[in-house]
């Protein structure tokens, strides 16, 4: 693909972005909204006041709003994707556009009833190598992510993470009492197995939740073998070279 970066690093770099975001029209991250439509609408409401993460170019958000969801506030840190994002949907009333950086959201405490990420958290951690030990550098600019989308979730609110990352390693980052959500984890995808994680915000960690925090915690023993995969869907293969 013209857009594949030399080094999988480049993935968090916003020059990277900016430079892919002039030409590239559109691309879908763990497939179209279609494939994990029939989750959402059993957990959001067509009204929900929605924050979406790292919108990039795709189709999601459009294909949202085309499905009855008006209430839409997009955000990524690239200023070109957001200018040419904020142009191609000028005709949905209800739809905005933010330059804006996910560990730092400027949006009053309690804001929005859902907000959702499609494997922006991933690519936060594209250069992770290990599913056991996050470095310090990354688990402080997850922490800070998670903080302010917890911070930003009403009561009663979600934070829905669509991602490729298993449990057994995804919620070792969600299961933190700080943030205040119970986690509930569905699944979608032939082939390859995309995960959707449902976090309420005001309700308790599972008592499996709670003990997987307390291990976590803890746990200052050395890492185990890793474990890799070796399957892969996605035409850039960043994500199968994570194994979070």
């Amino acid at each position: 693909m013209d857009h594949l970066p030399d080094d999988n690093s480049r993935y968090k770099d916003v020059d990277y972005w900016d430079e892919r975001y002039k030409t590239e029209q559109c691309y879908d991250w763990l497939g179209s909204f279609s494939r994990f439509q029939h989750l959402l609408e059993k957990h959001i409401k067509k009204e929900d006041s929605i924050l979406i993460l790292g919108c990039g170019n795709s189709s999601m958000s459009g294909d949202m709003y085309s499905a009855g969801y008006r209430s839409i506030t997009n955000i990524d840190y690239s200023s070109v994707c957001i200018s040419a994002m904020s142009a191609r949907h000028s005709d949905c009333p209800g739809m905005t556009w933010h330059q804006m950086d996910v560990r730092q959201l400027s949006f009053p405490n309690e804001s929005f009833d859902v907000i959702l990420e499609k494997a922006t958290l991933d690519a936060i951690m594209v250069e992770e190598k290990t599913p056991w030990e996050v470095s310090p550098e990354t688990a402080g600019f997850i922490h800070k992510a998670l903080t302010e989308i917890s911070r930003c979730l009403k009561p009663g609110g979600l934070f829905v993470s669509v991602t490729f990352a298993q449990p057994f390693f995804r919620k070792r980052l969600y299961a933190r009492t700080e943030y205040n959500w119970s986690i509930k984890q569905y699944s979608y995808g032939e082939g390859f197995e995309y995960f959707v994680y449902v976090l309420t915000k005001g309700e308790e960690l599972s008592p499996e939740d709670a003990a997987l925090e307390k291990k976590l915690l803890e746990d200052s023993r050395s890492p185990p073998p890793r474990i890799t995969t070796t399957q892969k869907d996605d035409k850039e293969d960043f994500l199968s070279n994570i194994d979070l």
